[in-house]
């Protein structure tokens, strides 16, 4: 299934780089090697290494400088790296967030209407999957499945440009994801949203479908706000 296979690329190359980091014994200060060098070496896109450093970077992991290259972050800069970055990108979020639910219950309300058997199965894995990382304390799949997730309910909206906007946003803007469900509680919440948002769909009630995609996105940033004081 594209979706869960896409679910665990992102997942396998942000360890990927982890491992890197301890096997060849970078430490704070030192440069890791560039996109292009980290493509080449894993063999996978370069959208991909794009995508788990910055992942690494929200986590405290790395520091990216435009122009100059990627960091191994200092010890005081991991030290509950998730508020800092949030801190730091209140704008970016709040920017993220506003897209989100400009386009997202739109599209829920569009694939209520249009989500066929395959489409519905497709949310109902990755729905399971979601709940099997949350319970097992796998925060980093977990938030991987959560992204997964979003992008199948516009995938069953069968609107090509809604698809390339949220694969967009999954790909360059999922830091939004990653600050949210870092929220304490907030993932066992998202269980229960989204077996709304999946229910209505399921149903194939847009009201119901474009309203459980708003409160869970309001209630997503009403916590990034409560938790680190941002936005």
């Amino acid at each position: 299934m594209q979706s869960l296979k896409k679910e665990r690329l992102s997942v396998m190359v942000t360890d990927a780089i982890k491992k890197m980091i301890v096997t060849e014994n970078l430490q704070p200060g030192d440069k890791l090697y560039s996109e292009k060098q980290l493509s080449e070496k894993l063999e996978v896109s370069r959208s991909s290494i794009r995508e788990a450093l910055r992942m690494l970077e929200v986590l405290g992991l790395i520091k990216v400088y435009q122009g100059k290259g990627v960091f191994i972050s200092e010890p005081e800069q991991s030290d509950k790296p998730v508020m800092s970055w949030v801190v730091e990108n209140a704008d970016s979020l709040r920017e993220h967030f506003e897209v989100r639910l400009l386009i997202e219950p739109h599209a829920a309300q569009e694939a209520s209407k249009k989500a066929d058997e395959k489409d519905i199965k497709a949310l109902t894995e990755l729905f399971e999957a979601f709940k099997e990382h949350v319970r097992s304390g796998d925060v980093h799949q977990a938030i991987a499945a959560d992204g997964a997730f979003h992008f199948a309910v516009a995938k069953a909206a069968r609107n090509r440009t809604l698809i390339v906007l949220m694969r967009t946003m999954e790909q360059t803007l999922n830091e939004g994801w990653y600050a949210s469900l870092h929220v304490p509680g907030r993932l066992v919440s998202s269980i229960e949203e989204h077996g709304a948002l999946l229910r209505a769909i399921e149903n194939h009630d847009a009201k119901a479908a474009c309203q459980a995609m708003e409160l869970h996105l309001q209630n997503a940033l009403s916590d990034i706000h409560r938790y680190f004081g941002a936005l």
